[in-house]
């Protein structure tokens, strides 16, 4: 079966347009299977089958549909009665034309692929020449998601919703460094526009729901000769899945409890897809200075103390007075105000 499900909405072409599709490239191509989205697309057209039936139409073991299988269980995309098998609900699949469709005008900016799978969205756009002046990739499941300093991006299948934006730019690379912040102004207000008000930013590139973690953003950057790209790949947790705030050891928020009613995962990709757009222009022309005014607004620990480890794996102790102009976080300590430019956010409280 292949990796490409949906049909490419390339610049210029419209969802619905009989326009011919250029052929995909190499990086593309070597997008790789999920199961689990087979499964369901299987169950979709049958509306119940049994595991024999599933692991036959799919080409996998009964072992493997049957592991792919509980995944699905557990949060709930299917039910289970002895050993026939039914959707539990309908599943939102990603799909190409519909992102770019919710894009509208838009859509003429970016050439929009959706793959079932992929090692990492960034990864993939990363490994890309990027012949195209801007790129939105999605994938339904990540077997490498990546965040921040080599950690895990971890999401079930139809748990979570991951996508990357690539475009060329003409920022030179040294003032790329603040681009996840813009990143995470861009992503809160287009999900505070769909209704999700209580999201918040955690510096450098969480997005918060009263402490809990809703998702995150990785910005890269890729050069070639005078050229750089910039990608910006977004994690968010879009439904609960049961058992990964235990895996995670931590507090998750889900987009379900905070969107009402939760519009398809499509329309949300595109509306922060269309910000990111706006955001990218906007840093090219003025840096870190446009978002500056909201990133204080979304601040989510601003006025708390906080614990920061540092790059080099020290504890630096402050109050959070929101951000220096190159991004660093501005912490107030015993000994003054002193701007972090790496680091993470281990422990807050309010001061």
């Amino acid at each position: 079966m292949s990796p490409e499900r949906t049909r490419a909405a390339t610049p210029g072409t419209s969802a619905g347009s009989a326009a011919r599709v250029p052929a995909l490239p190499a990086f593309i191509l070597a997008g790789v299977r999920s199961l689990a989205i087979d499964l369901l697309r299987e169950l979709g057209a049958t509306g119940a089958s049994r595991v024999a039936a599933l692991a036959a139409a799919s080409g996998a073991t009964r072992a493997e549909v049957e592991r792919r299988l509980a995944r699905l269980l557990a949060i709930g995309w299917v039910e289970r009665e002895a050993d026939e098998v039914r959707p539990a609900a309908p599943f939102d699949f990603l799909d190409s034309a519909r992102i770019a469709a919710s894009l509208g005008p838009r859509a003429a900016e970016l050439e929009v692929r959706v793959l079932d799978a992929c090692t990492s969205t960034n990864t993939t756009l990363l490994a890309d020449a990027l012949d195209a002046p801007a790129r939105l990739l999605a994938a339904e499941e990540q077997t490498d998601g990546r965040g921040r300093r080599g950690r895990r991006w971890l999401s079930c299948v139809g748990a979570g919703l991951t996508f990357s934006l690539a475009r060329r730019t003409t920022c030179p690379a040294r003032e790329l460094a603040p681009l996840s912040l813009a990143a995470g102004v861009a992503a809160v207000r287009a999900l505070r526009a769909l209704g999700a008000a209580e999201i918040t930013l955690k510096w450098p590139n969480d997005l918060m729901v009263h402490g809990a973690k809703l998702g995150g953003i990785l910005a890269e950057t890729r050069i070639r000769g005078p050229a750089a790209t910039a990608v910006i790949g977004i994690g968010l947790n879009w439904r609960a899945a049961l058992g990964l705030e235990a895996r995670l050891r931590r507090r998750i928020a889900v987009l379900e409890d905070w969107i009402r009613p939760l519009p398809s995962r499509n329309v949300i990709v595109a509306r922060i897809a269309a910000e990111l757009l706006d955001a990218l222009i906007a840093f090219e022309a003025h840096g870190l200075a446009p978002f500056m005014g909201d990133w204080d607004a979304f601040d989510a620990y601003r006025g708390q103390r906080l614990r920061v480890r540092l790059a080099d794996g020290r504890v630096l102790a402050g109050v959070a007075e929101g951000l220096a102009r190159d991004g660093g976080l501005r912490l107030r300590t015993r000994t003054g105000v002193r701007a972090v430019k790496g680091g993470r956010v281990v422990n807050a409280r309010a001061a």
